[in-house]
């Protein structure tokens, strides 16, 4: 009888010496190795050679090493190397996001090679292998997104370690003896990258700064600002240089401008507000038409460009508002103080002047430099009430440019401006900052008669500054004058047509035939479904269909208000783009200051759409961590709610009463197994079809409050 011949391969699939092998080569990318060389280096003895001759022949195989000239090896790269930003996940893997690749190229965790979320790096890419996603491997960090981290310490007798807050920073610090400042255990800190050595798994780092204990409402709202490297207080040089400003209004500053002084002029602003940076005046004309003012709090005759105060707003380039606190961008002396429009006080501002017929019909124009000494300061509350009731104090002043806004506000929507309006979440806070209540802020006829007018200045100066308004000045410009603008993109059509596939399931549809009829249908579509069993989903997935906001030098228009000119000129106190238009108007209307320069400008663009998002990220965090604190002492309870997200890894549920938003992870729908179906917004049960979709009704209970991770947790009531 013949005996069966031994296979060549002890071991037919080594996974473990395949994957010794190969990140031989992934730890010196580009280098190849011989037979031997590889020996040394897996640890291989002659008589195993035969093992790692087959983990090379299964690498080749595979398409992740290939064979060199001299019978050397090397990693096998799809196009060599790109450049890109980490996008890194709760997991601990990564995607890179580049303009060099058509995909995102997939990093596993060990591929990264101690880069972290934002990093620009260089990856090199491997060869693809047969319906595989695109991978690759960090081979060198061009730019560290940031060094300074936020968490909470522990010490032990001879180091300690910071554990980071943010789930995107997957490792701890190590913090070296005599490195942790004056910290104490289970303090939040925040401390610096100040090393990495190769093949280490946690990175070195010291304490910079000691927040405070855990809980406490300073602490915790200190910790958001650093965590989104955002300032909460401004160094002492920049409060003295804000305190040296002169106050007074001299009779040159007067001479200079419009005076506005004998106008019936007013604001109107939250309750709780501290900076009036906008102000309308109106006054019937000898010829029956309106005059209206909008007039807007003069910064930059205050800040000059290249000051030290003009170089600190640049980089905060925005106020952030936290639950409880405004972080501003310019020292208080100036935001709350000199360019405040107070009442009663004269003050010196930039405006925008209009004559308008009884049809809010705008018949001209007027910008430039101009004195105000508002009359009035209204909340939104007490100017809603003289709205609503037809009398009251400046009554037929507010009236009738209450009347003014809503012709203006039919017209824009008629043009194609798109309704979402949805509800701000705010909290009533204790002394102690605890809150004690949730309640939301309503679009009223007061809150729009502000809108429109304002969206009337940033839009007309836009449409100046572009060059195609007629415009009574003697230094009007030609055309096409560079400019900042506040741009919208209209949605891709990929979005749009996933969008209106989805809504014919409920009976909906909207016209796509142009932008304008997208967004009158979009309109009309909102308005049938509020109120509606899937009104709330519609809603939430017909905002997702649309672009971002942000700031830009090329005026591609608004297309969410659907203004094909529109910058942002009426809150320089709070935000640092319309400074830039003020600068940009006056040097348009007079030829004063710097002339623009589209590349500095372009950069200021990005650093306004950058700084933006850390502010509204940061604003957000803190919300949810007030949430999360409101709802710790009602764990057990339930609650009725709506899905208001659907993922992978479980149904996001927004309670009815109080907003709150908490996850039930798909771990705890154990009565089937779930799967989760993207295209239709829903995760289903394979064996029951019990289906959880987006915009259904559910009542949950509150099961976990977790204030350090910020995460709410619910269950299904009742399961």
């Amino acid at each position: 009888m013949s005996h069966r011949r031994k296979s060549r391969k002890r071991f037919p699939e080594d996974q473990e010496l395949i994957k010794q092998v190969l990140d031989v080569f992934q730890q010196v990318p580009g280098k190849a190795f011989d037979f031997k060389q590889l020996a040394g280096r897996t640890g291989i003895s002659d008589q195993q050679s035969r093992n790692l001759t087959d983990a090379i022949n299964t690498l080749v195989r595979n398409g992740q090493i290939k064979e060199t000239s001299g019978k050397q090896y090397r990693l096998n790269y799809e196009t060599g190397c790109i450049t890109g930003k980490v996008d890194l996940t709760a997991h601990g893997y990564a995607y890179i996001i580049s303009d060099q690749s058509e995909e995102d190229v997939f990093v596993s965790q060990k591929n990264l090679r101690e880069a972290l979320h934002g990093d620009i790096v260089d990856v090199h890419l491997f060869a693809r292998r047969k319906n595989a996603k695109l991978e690759g491997q960090v081979v060198n960090i061009v730019e560290r997104a940031r060094s300074t981290f936020v968490g909470t310490i522990g010490i032990s007798e001879n180091f300690a370690f910071m554990i980071p807050d943010s789930r995107l920073m997957p490792y701890d610090l190590f913090i070296p003896k005599g490195k942790e400042g004056n910290a104490r255990d289970g303090q939040k800190v925040i401390a610096r990258i100040v090393e990495w050595p190769h093949r280490a798994k946690n990175p070195i780092g010291e304490v910079l700064q000691v927040l405070g204990d855990p809980g406490e409402n300073e602490t915790e709202m200190h910790a958001i600002l650093a965590e989104f490297e955002l300032p909460y207080r401004f160094e002492p040089e920049m409060e003295v240089a804000a305190a040296a400003i002169p106050v007074e209004i001299t009779a040159e500053d007067i001479r200079e401008r419009r005076d506005f002084r004998g106008i019936p002029t007013f604001t109107i602003d939250p309750e709780d507000a501290k900076d009036y940076d906008d102000a309308l005046s109106l006054r019937q004309m000898d010829n029956g038409h309106w005059e209206a003012g909008v007039h807007i709090a003069d910064v930059t005759h205050y800040v000059p460009a290249g000051s030290i105060l003009d170089g600190e707003a640049f980089n905060r380039n925005t106020s952030v508002y936290l639950v409880d606190r405004v972080v501003p961008m310019l020292p208080e002396a100036l935001s709350n103080n000199l360019c405040s429009l107070r009442p009663n006080e004269e003050k010196l501002c930039f405006s925008a002047v209009f004559e308008m017929d009884d049809k809010a019909k705008v018949l001209k124009q007027w910008f430039g430099r101009t004195v105000i000494c508002s009359t009035g300061r209204f909340n939104y509350e007490e100017a809603q009430t003289i709205i609503d009731a037809g009398k009251g104090r400046m009554s037929d002043v507010i009236l009738t440019l209450h009347g003014l806004a809503q012709t203006l506000r039919r017209e824009r929507f008629k043009k194609g401006s798109i309704s979402f309006d949805r509800p701000e979440p705010k909290f009533k806070l204790g002394s102690d900052g605890k809150p004690l209540g949730v309640y939301y802020t309503e679009n009223t006829t007061s809150h729009q008669l502000i809108e429109e007018f304002m969206l009337l200045a940033n839009r007309r100066v836009a449409e100046f500054i572009t060059g195609i308004m007629q415009v009574e000045s003697p230094h009007r410009a030609g055309q096409g004058k560079i400019g900042i603008y506040r741009v919208h993109d209209k949605p891709s059509a990929e979005k749009l047509e996933n969008f209106t596939g989805f809504i014919t399931r409920f009976g909906y549809s909207i016209k796509t035939s142009s932008e304008h009829t997208v967004a009158v249908s979009m309109n009309k579509l909102l308005e049938k479904v509020k109120g509606t069993r899937e009104g709330t989903m519609i809603e939430t997935l017909a905002l997702r269909s649309m672009a971002k906001a942000d700031y830009s030098t090329d005026n591609i228009g608004h297309y969410g208000l659907g203004f094909r000119h529109y910058t942002h000129f009426t809150s320089p106190i709070r935000r640092y783009p319309d400074m830039i238009a003020h600068r940009l108007l006056q040097y348009y209307l007079t030829g004063e200051g710097e002339k623009p320069d589209k590349e500095k400008l372009t950069l200021l663009c990005q650093q306004a759409s950058r700084m933006e998002k850390r502010a509204v990220d940061a604003e957000r965090t803190s919300i949810k961590y007030k949430q999360v604190e409101f709802m710790s002492d009602k764990v057990g309870e339930c609650f009725e709610g709506v899905i208001s997200g659907v993922t992978e890894w479980g149904i996001y549920v927004e309670i009815n009463e109080n907003k709150c938003e908490g996850m039930i992870h798909i771990r705890e729908l154990n009565d089937d197994f779930y799967i989760f179906d993207e295209d239709n917004y829903c995760i289903k049960g394979k064996r029951r079809g019990r289906k959880f979709q987006l915009g259904d009704p559910i009542r949950i209970e509150v099961w976990k409050a977790n204030l350090l991770k910020k995460q709410l947790d619910f269950r299904l009531a009742g399961d």
